[in-house]
């Protein structure tokens, strides 16, 4: 722990500076930042970050020399102030307010007006000559007090939010404004504050048992100590949880001389931004409140007026602007939020005091923003020369850009509604439609030009027709990687899985959640980048889908990163969204997806008849009539990726999962097939498997079936060959999916190798430009990827089986233990969400080695879901992989955080090289 404890700023000049965010946390090195720049700040000083994780590794206590700290620091604000704190005659007021490293806007605690006692009111009523602004802020600080510290900072928990001292404090508060017919908090008079602050008081004592403090150097402590007790707030702790902040960074506390915003008519409190956070635009941006504090900016009690003409709204264009009410004090802010900005080059969040006509900066920060805001923000920036490409790329997180492709719940909307149920965020964006409980209903009611959200209690292939046609699809069971969550995802679809609260009735059409009913055709709001579930219809924001500032910002990520981005597309249709989104090739086309949705039956149909045949012959016959149908997918796919390549998966799935269930079409399929349906239901019992996604798939059908792989082979080949002749330029990369051994991959190359000299042969060409690889899907097969490397040209990594077979986790099936995991820390996170880099990350890490041994160009790339997770996307740039796969509407993701991973990495480098070089010396 460093020696010093306390940094000081406020005057000339302070002690810190914002270099030292992870010592001052944000606003304390801020602060300093502002004094060094000449810009007016109330004195103050910072207990760093160091003594809260001081604080919770020993049982709550502080160490004895900050005391000694304190004091001495207190002495010099005095000094700079000429007031003293504590003092009948001339005292001294304090803030103490919290101030991570990253911001963390109200999660954590504050408390104004500190060293208001029954000893120092009259010193202050004799200097400011005004009972009523004195009398004011004590019922502040009790009320602050009280809530902060005497009640949350201690633990306890109210009953309810109606029970909590706050609550109290405030409807007393409403009962005198009633007793004296006011209207607003302005129109209580002196008295009627003084005795205000006298029931408080009783109130307090009445409700925690303790007697407000009327000592000022308790009422410090209680704040400080407070301050750090809300680092492990329940607040603070989520917000953590949400934003990736690690739990010991810990928070600094900073004790600020008060500056007063509510002294009268030329006294004010306002909040601003260099640029509006909304849209992005650069125009200074904010609100303000002649004689108030600053909570009552942020507490909505009175409506704020804005600071300027572009900032007024509906709300406020009545209201007076600050740079009409007080215009010298408006130029000098105006003056000191471009100076910030230019010098931090980046948009500020500020906060000021107006005391008596006098400018107070109270905080800067950089400053909140929404996707499309920080978008433009970056790119303007950029063309400003304020920042170079690189700053640009890492001004934009991955959470941000995706919100500009999917429509999302007007935020405004939502803050006036309570979801009525939660569940895990499967397909980001907001959707509002009508309940309906089946895919036909969803295909039905869309064709009637009905917007609806799909109801089911899970998903499986064969709802694919209504989830396509639905706006959004809710599930009560299933986690993140689910049937519904990876096709929503895929398709770029809002959707929330896993909301336990939802009890269907299927046969009443009906659902219930929190003691309410909601039947088919009532409206529901989803917004899945949360996994909040609204009744009725909310309000949407449209997607900027053709957004030029967006296509402009990707190139500039492309010109920085390393790592190529491919897509996962099934269908001509989704190729060409992939390509438009950027993808440069397709890292996964599943060849079974053909046979589910639209066109499906008469493939699925024949795909049918050949895993229900008992002999070769019949199996061949099968094969012949499915052909066609292969190969026009797998031509109109290589056509709208043309030059680009294109991995295709050979069959995977357990052949059961294909049969079919309903009567007409078990009784059509034995007609077919010329036998009974009672020898067909045989076949299909015989295709029964214990556990179906360890068994008889993927390599293993093209091993005892090869007239399987024959097929599909020569529809790529032949589809290639097709494209050629026509003037096109294929490049299909065949994939053997469930390798566990090198030579099952052998058996299938002579297969490839036969075919492709046929269709050579048949089609007069000297090359199709082509590859051989496999997915590496089972732990076994990172063991022995040096073998497996001597068979293939490329491994692409099935992540999301290889973390379902690594973890021994079925991920359908997770639900119901996973979030205890998280919640207790046995996880850090959702395994098939991010990869678990200390486990199944090393078995990856050890295939690429493995494989790169035997043969070094080896292309490597990743296939599974992960391929959209920018953490992942990190992971894979750093243990040199050639590419990542995602889902079409993840591509633009992918690009950035590719981009992000590359400048990261060098950094990293460069890092580790000055300190490598620093030991030398």
């Amino acid at each position: 722990m460093a020696r010093r404890f306390v940094y000081e700023f406020g005057g000339k000049k302070a002690t810190g500076n914002a270099k030292m965010k992870n010592l001052l946390g944000g606003k304390g090195a801020n602060l300093a930042e502002m004094t060094n720049l000449g810009i007016p700040v109330p004195p103050g000083f910072t207990i760093t970050t160091e003594i809260c994780n001081y604080y919770y590794k020993n049982n709550r206590k502080l160490p004895r020399k900050l005391r000694e700290d304190v004091t001495r620091a207190m002495r010099t604000v005095e000094k700079k102030l000429g007031r003293k704190f504590g003092d009948a005659q001339n005292p001294l007021l304090v803030s103490v307010r919290s101030g991570a490293r990253r911001s963390m806007p109200g999660m954590m605690e504050t408390v104004l007006n500190i060293g208001l006692t029954e000893k120092t009111i009259s010193g202050l009523i004799k200097k400011s000559g005004d009972t009523r602004f004195v009398y004011d802020a004590y019922r502040r600080l009790i009320m602050m007090y009280s809530d902060v510290v005497m009640e949350k900072g201690t633990g306890i928990e109210p009953k309810n939010e109606e029970s909590g001292i706050r609550r109290q404090l405030e409807a007393i508060m409403d009962k005198m404004k009633k007793e004296k017919n006011c209207r607003s908090d302005l129109d209580l008079n002196a008295e009627d504050l003084k005795e205000l602050c006298a029931r408080f008081k009783k109130k307090v004592k009445q409700t925690l048992g303790r007697e407000f403090p009327d000592d000022h150097n308790k009422q410090l402590w209680g704040g400080i100590e407070a301050v750090f007790a809300s680092w492990n707030g329940k607040r603070a702790v989520s917000y953590r949880r949400i934003e990736g902040i690690p739990d010991e960074w810990g928070t600094a506390v900073n004790v600020q001389a008060m500056v007063f915003g509510n002294m009268g008519k030329d006294s004010a409190t306002g909040v601003g931004f260099t640029r509006n956070p909304g849209n992005g635009e650069n125009e200074f941006y904010g609100e303000y409140l002649i004689n108030a504090q600053g909570e009552d900016v942020v507490a909505g009690i009175r409506t704020p007026a804005p600071i300027n003409k572009y900032s007024t709204s509906e709300h406020n264009k009545d209201l007076v602007t600050l740079e009409k009410a007080m215009p010298a004090i408006y130029r000098r802010l105006h003056n000191y939020q471009k100076r910030l900005e230019r010098h931090y080059k980046d948009m500020q969040d500020i906060e000021f005091t107006i005391e008596n006509g006098k400018l107070y900066m109270l905080q800067t920060r950089v400053g909140k923003r929404n996707g499309p805001a920080a978008v433009k923000m970056a790119m303007d920036m950029l063309k400003q020369k304020l920042i170079p490409k690189e700053e640009a790329v890492m001004r934009v997180t991955p959470s941000q850009l995706d919100e500009l492709l999917h429509p999302m719940v007007d935020p405004q909307a939502e803050l006036s509604k309570k979801p009525i149920a939660k569940g895990l965020p499967a397909g980001p964006g907001g959707a509002a439609g009508q309940i309906v409980f089946s895919s036909s209903a969803a295909v039905e009611w869309a064709k009637a030009g009905k917007h609806v959200i799909l109801v089911r209690e899970e998903t499986n292939p064969e709802d694919v027709e209504g989830m396509r046609a639905a706006e959004a699809i809710l599930t009560a069971r299933g986690g993140m990687t689910s049937h519904a969550a990876l096709v929503a995802r895929g398709w770029g679809k809002c959707c929330i899985v896993g909301c336990s609260e939802l009890h269907i009735n299927y046969e009443k059409k009906e659902l219930s959640v929190g003691g309410r009913t909601l039947r088919e055709g009532e409206w529901i709001t989803l917004n899945g980048t949360k996994g909040n579930v609204y009744d009725g219809q909310l309000p949407m924001m449209a997607a900027a889908e053709e957004n030029v500032l967006l296509q402009q910002f990707l190139k500039v990520c492309d010109s920085i990163r390393k790592l190529g981005v491919r897509a996962n597309a099934d269908t001509p249709e989704d190729a060409q969204r992939a390509r438009n989104f950027g993808a440069q090739g397709i890292g996964l086309m599943r060849t079974e997806h053909m046979f589910y949705g639209k066109g499906s039956e008469e493939p699925l149909f024949r795909l049918r008849k050949m895993i229900m045949s008992k002999t070769p012959e019949e199996r061949k016959k099968a094969l012949e009539e499915l052909y066609p149908y292969v190969k026009k997918d797998i031509k109109g796919v290589l056509e709208a990726m043309d030059r680009l390549p294109v991995v295709m998966r050979l069959l995977d799935p357990p052949l059961h999962e294909f049969v079919p269930r309903e009567k007409d079409k078990l009784e059509q399929l034995a007609q077919d097939l010329s036998i009974s349906v009672d020898e067909l239901m045989q076949r299909a019992d015989a295709l029964h498997e214990s556990n179906p996604m360890m068994g008889h798939r993927g390599v293993r059908l093209g091993v005892t079936y090869p007239e399987i792989t024959n097929m599909q082979v020569r529809a790529i080949f032949e589809a290639a060959a097709e494209l050629i002749k026509a003037g096109k330029d294929p490049y299909p990369e065949i994939m053997v999916p469930v390798v566990a051994e090198a030579k099952e991959l052998q058996s299938q190359k002579q297969i490839v190798d036969t075919i492709y000299k046929q269709v050579l042969a048949k089609y007069g060409l000297k090359k199709i430009k082509h590859m051989y690889g496999t997915m590496i899907e089972i732990p076994r097969a990172c063991i022995v990827a040096g073998r497996i490397a001597e068979q293939v040209e490329f491994f692409s990594y099935g992540t999301n089986d290889l973390t379902q077979m690594g973890f021994g986790f079925s991920r359908d099936d997770i639900g119901g233990f996973l979030a205890e995991y998280i919640n207790k820390s046995i996880l850090p996170e959702d395994p098939f969400q991010s990869i678990d880099q200390s486990g199944i990350g090393e078995l990856i890490s050890m295939g690429i080695e493995r494989g790169r041994a035997t043969k070094p160009h080896l292309e490597i790339g990743i296939c599974g879901e992960h391929g959209g997770d920018p953490r992942s996307v990190h992971f894979c740039h750093r243990i040199g992989m050639n590419y990542v796969s995602c889902s079409p509407f993840r591509v633009p993701i992918a690009r950035l955080a590719a981009a992000q991973a590359t400048l990261l990495y060098k950094t990293t480098k460069r890092k580790t090289a000055k300190k490598s070089k620093k030991k030398t010396k």
